[in-house]
Order: structure tokens, then sequence, then C-alpha cells
């Protein structure tokens, strides 16, 4: 997979930890440097984590599911794009409720923001990508946008987050479609 489609991919990803940070810069009342670290190391280390562990159990099914793979990609991607689109309409991401410096919620957000790559490092595996560059570049990406987040929240609130949850949403959507379309068109035109 190309690189500018593995940076699109994460920074789709990185939406919704982007859109906590902003939220939990929001909440908390002084933005200091170790704080915005903490919030980027954390959700960063998941969203890498996390399609790591989503490859491992897909390649170990993938055998059985060979010929709807790229559907079961596409479907996931536009999930997961759909979810973030509804989410950013119907305003369920809004804001952090409790103390987001907190063990206990700061782990919670970062597995909620996180699920998503989850189903990223799946769709990998279904259509044989290798996973480590692309779990990095998650990583980091989402390391950068949500140090931005934190400070972003602090300095704009909501003001554009629903905007860029929709944006990251529908490119998703339109990376599924796309492996569909390269899928068929692909193996409609290679020898039996």
């Amino acid at each position: 997979m190309a690189f500018v489609t593995i940076l699109f991919i994460a920074a789709a990803l990185a939406m919704d930890a982007f859109a906590v940070s902003i939220s939990c810069g929001i909440t908390i009342p002084q933005m200091r440097l170790r704080y915005a670290l903490l919030l980027a190391t954390v959700f960063g280390g998941f969203q890498a984590l996390m399609p790591l562990a989503g490859w491992l159990i897909g390649s170990e099914i993938r055998t059985w599911i060979v010929a709807w793979d790229h559907w079961i990609a596409c479907a996931l991607l536009v999930a997961v794009g759909g979810k973030l689109i509804l989410e950013a309409c119907s305003g369920d991401a809004d804001c952090v409720h409790h103390n987001p410096l907190n063990g206990w919620v700061l782990l919670v957000l970062a597995i909620a923001t996180s699920i998503d790559a989850f189903a990223v490092g799946l769709t990998f595996s279904f259509i044989a990508l290798e996973i480590i560059r692309p779990a990095v570049i998650i990583g980091v990406v989402t390391f950068a946008l949500s140090f931005l987040g934190a400070y972003a929240g602090t300095a704009c609130g909501r003001f554009m987050k629903k905007r860029i949850e929709i944006a990251a949403g529908l490119l998703l959507i339109a990376i599924g479609i796309k492996i569909v379309i390269d899928h068929t068109l692909g193996s409609g035109s290679m020898p039996g």
C-alpha cells in the first residue's frame, strides 16, 4: 500500500483521538506540556498496538474468508467511517465528563479511540498487507494530532471538531470503496 494511502488512513484513524484530545484540552484547566505529552503518548501507543492485534487475529482466520476479504475490508472501513460521521453529527463524543488525566479514564479513552485501528488491522490482514510500517505511522500521526488536539481544545474549544470527524469518516469510506474497486478490477483483468 502506498505511503500516502497509509498516511490518509492514519490521519482518519487519529480523528477520534484528536477529537477526544480536544475535549480533554477543554476540561483541563491549564494545559501543560506534560499533560499534552501524556495524552499523546497513550493515544498514539494504543493506536499503534491495536492494528497489530487486529492483524494478528485476522491472519489466523484469513484462509477461511479469502474469497470475501475485499468485501469484509470495505465493510469494516465503511462502518468505521460511518461511525465517525454519525458520532460527529449526533454529538456523542463532544465532551469528556471525567478528569482525562486519571489513569483509568485515560485507559478507557485510549481503548475507545483505538477500536477502529483494530478493525483496520483486521482489514490489512484480510488483504494481505504488512502491518509494522502502517502501525508505526498510525501511532506517530495519532501522537502528533493528539498533542496538537490537547492544546487546540484549550485554545479553540469545540468549534471545528465535527467537521474534522466528518471529513475523516468520508475518507475511510472512500478508501474502503477503493479496495473493492481495485480488487474487482484487478482480479477481473488477471488470468484465472
